[in-house]
């Protein structure tokens, strides 16, 4: 076992002493030590009560024969950060939780890892963590929040972004925006709609790394602490078996999870995590393999922010099992890969689909294609990415003129000013994994956009990245970005942008000489962040097209 290396043999005397001073047992010491990554804190509500979770995690551990020893992780709520200086410290926090989980697990000798995290960054953080160590590992995440309900209606939290755009249009009053606010949240859990926390749980279970349900089963539901308790006894089966992350996340793996994104329409970032993670394992997952996939795998949900059923109703329609048993109809997954519980085969041998209004038959999906397109052309000639499930169908081809703007807050300022008319292209740069630095999310100018009733007149392309809750022509992850003399540097007032959604496209009507001409004047700005981790961030971090990891 691993943690021989802190118990075994005369030399580990010290090493054991502080054991015991830590309350252990001997007999503690004899059993596999598993350590239990914990992201609990009281600053983000998807996390706050990951105690429980933890709790039920080590009974399992200990029912098993093993020992579990919790230990914490870092996470920024993304809701709580968002429209502020805070948002920067978002996408640069998952590298911080991959290093942290790395040092704790090298430096204690752990025999294998129970992660738990539950929201944005979390994730992909803790699973880049686990592809990096290869150790054996699994992710039993919080569970999604339930959706808040007023009167009839049902509200998440990008109901109160967007309740921010009426106000200013002077659709909706005060009182109404604070009765909203009062119950789109209505208790723990990761925000209800598939958004990038409920995106990546879910495709946890797609590529093999958690227990069917991870995804869907509510936080507050106490199907979640059984399923926790399941866990902590899968994970002494993996210790035991030695299979590690790289046995279970193999290109077949990350291609099932691919289809499964497609399908349940998630959040673009996921095209910046997915090929973190595999990066971690040596892989190259890029922006062309995530269009191939899409372009043959149907779009069979439409989850908040692009319908009106959230978490819980994919839950009760049969959670991402039965959507993967509808793929395999047409041969779209990899039955045979390797998962957490066996084969994927094992996995959905049982699953059905329970609601076929909540998960479409895949003879007659929402569209023939995923939910996530890339788009290329003079505008962004390494890619940029689009969630095509939520935009209107009016919007999926557009041409209007440029509105320029050089941060999030001036494009805000001009949304809310109302100095944005139908028709327009919102061009939103210096947002970039450098720039930003760290690569803001646009949730507030597009639910800005969306509030004013906009989203079907309005389109938005940023060297930055959208929220899971936005909805509209917002597309992002521009590649190159501005800060790095990225064509979209060259963009001016008042140009035409031609749009192709279905095709693929994304241009400037600019000729290659102008473009370049253009580009021969421009000046790198000056950082915004000079100091601290976001200063060193800056520095080492790629593109988006890239996934955004940092170099090596």
């Amino acid at each position: 076992m691993r943690s021989d290396n802190v118990k075994k043999g005369v030399e580990k005397a010290p090493h054991r002493s502080l054991f015991y001073a830590l309350g252990f047992t001997k007999e503690e010491l004899d059993r596999p030590l598993i350590g239990v990554v914990n992201a609990k804190s009281e600053i983000i509500p998807g996390h706050k009560h990951l105690g429980i979770i933890a709790d039920a995690v080590k009974a399992g551990i200990r029912m098993a024969g093993g020992t579990p020893i919790e230990v914490p992780a870092i996470g920024v709520c993304d809701g709580i950060s968002m429209n502020h200086e805070g948002m920067k410290y978002s996408l640069a926090s998952r590298e911080l939780i991959a290093d942290s989980v790395e040092t704790l697990a090298m430096a204690h000798g752990f025999d294998g890892l129970v992660l738990i995290p539950n929201c944005d960054k979390i994730v992909p953080g803790m699973l880049m963590a686990a592809a990096r160590l290869d150790i054996p590992a699994i992710v039993m995440s919080g569970g999604p929040m339930l959706a808040g309900r007023l009167g009839d209606r049902a509200l998440d939290l990008s109901s109160l972004f967007e309740a921010v755009g009426a106000i200013k249009a002077g659709t909706i009053d005060e009182r109404e925006l604070e009765e909203l606010e009062q119950y789109a949240c209505p208790g723990c859990g990761s925000c209800s709609g598939m958004y990038t926390a409920n995106s990546m749980n879910c495709l946890s279970e797609a590529i093999g790394m958690a227990l069917p349900g991870n995804g869907t089963i509510p936080a507050v539901y106490a199907e979640r602490e059984r399923l926790a308790k399941y866990a902590g006894m899968k994970i002494m089966e993996l210790v035991e078996r030695n299979i590690t992350p790289s046995i279970i996340m193999t290109m077949e793996a990350f291609e099932n999870a691919l289809a499964v994104d497609m399908a349940l329409g998630c959040s673009t970032n996921s095209a910046l995590h997915l090929p973190a993670i595999a990066h971690e394992l040596g892989m190259d997952l890029n922006l062309d393999i995530i269009n191939e996939i899409s372009s043959r795998v149907p779009n069979l949900c439409h989850l908040s922010p692009a319908g009106h059923h959230h978490i819980e109703d994919l839950y009760a329609a049969g959670g991402v099992p039965a959507v993967m048993k509808e793929l395999t109809k047409k041969g779209l997954l990899h039955t045979d890969a390797m998962t957490v519980s066996g084969t994927l085969s094992d996995v959905i041998a049982c699953a059905e689909v329970k609601d076929y209004d909540v998960i479409r038959p895949i003879d007659d999906p929402y569209s023939a294609t995923g939910g996530i397109k890339v788009l290329r052309g003079n505008i962004a000639p390494d890619g940029a990415v689009v969630k095509q499930s939520a935009v209107a169908p009016e919007m999926l081809v557009h041409t209007g003129p440029a509105r320029v703007f050089d941060s999030e807050d001036e494009a805000i300022a001009a949304i809310y000013d109302k100095k944005i008319q139908k028709g327009d292209v919102i061009i939103i740069r210096y947002e970039g994994p450098k720039g930003g630095p760290g690569m803001r999310e646009m949730l507030s100018p597009t639910s800005a956009v969306a509030g004013m009733g906009l989203d079907k007149d309005v389109a938005l392309i940023t060297d930055g990245r959208f929220s899971g809750a936005t909805r509209g022509a917002s597309i992002g992850h521009v590649s190159p970005e501005a800060a790095e003399g990225g064509p979209i540097a060259a963009i001016r007032e008042g140009d035409i942008i031609d749009i192709d959604i279905p095709n693929g496209k994304i241009n400037a009507r600019l000729s290659d000489d102008e473009i370049k001409g253009r580009l021969s004047e421009w000046h790198a700005p000056e950082p915004r962040i000079k100091k601290g981790y976001l200063a060193r961030y800056a520095k080492l971090v790629t593109s988006g097209d890239k996934g955004a990891v940092l170099s090596d």
